[in-house]
Order: structure tokens, then C-alpha cells, then sequence
């Protein structure tokens, strides 16, 4: 059984349209796609939504790098040793 669906037009100024498309695909959002999120955040918390910020660039990067890992069916870490030694090294930074 499908959703019924409705069409909602919104008018806005060719450049807010064109940077808000922008920051969204960084954020891998089309613009329905945060039209419907930002709705059901108002539906689910009776209130105006928080913003999401696009990430910087050290998680950008850590994203990527996640992404590239999944894609190519690898880990970082050949053991768990590695990783516990890698965290122990770097919980002092």
C-alpha cells in the first residue's frame, strides 16, 4: 500500500535556491529530501528544527576515507590488537 502524496510549491530567489542546493548536496540531501526532513522534524518535535551544518574538514575527510574503506571491503586495522594499540597512542594527543 502506497503513501498518498502532495505537491508542495515553494517560491525562492534563484541564488538562495541555488547555494541552499548546494550546502544540501553536501550534506547528501536533495532539496525534497530536506523539505521532507525538515517537516517531519516540525510534525515529530512541535517546533522549528535545529540546523545542520555542513562538516568541516577533518570530518569530511574521516568520511571520506570511511566511504572508500566500505566501498573497498577493508578495515584500517588488520587485528584488534592494532586498534587498541592505535587509540592507546592517540588518547594522549
Amino acid at each position: 500500500m502506497t503513501a498518498h502524496t502532495s505537491m508542495l510549491h515553494v517560491r525562492i530567489d534563484d541564488a538562495t535556491k541555488a547555494q541552499a542546493t548546494q550546502t544540501l548536496a553536501a550534506l547528501g540531501l536533495s532539496m525534497s529530501d530536506a523539505v521532507r526532513l525538515f517537516l517531519h522534524r516540525v510534525v515529530v518535535d512541535q517546533a522549528f528544527p535545529l540546523e545542520l551544518k555542513v562538516p568541516n574538514a577533518e570530518t569530511q575527510a574521516a568520511m571520506n576515507e570511511s566511504r572508500a574503506m566500505m566501498a573497498a571491503r577493508r578495515s584500517r586495522f588488520a587485528t584488534a590488537e592494532e586498534l587498541f594499540n592505535d587509540l592507546e597512542k592517540n588518547s594522549s594527543k
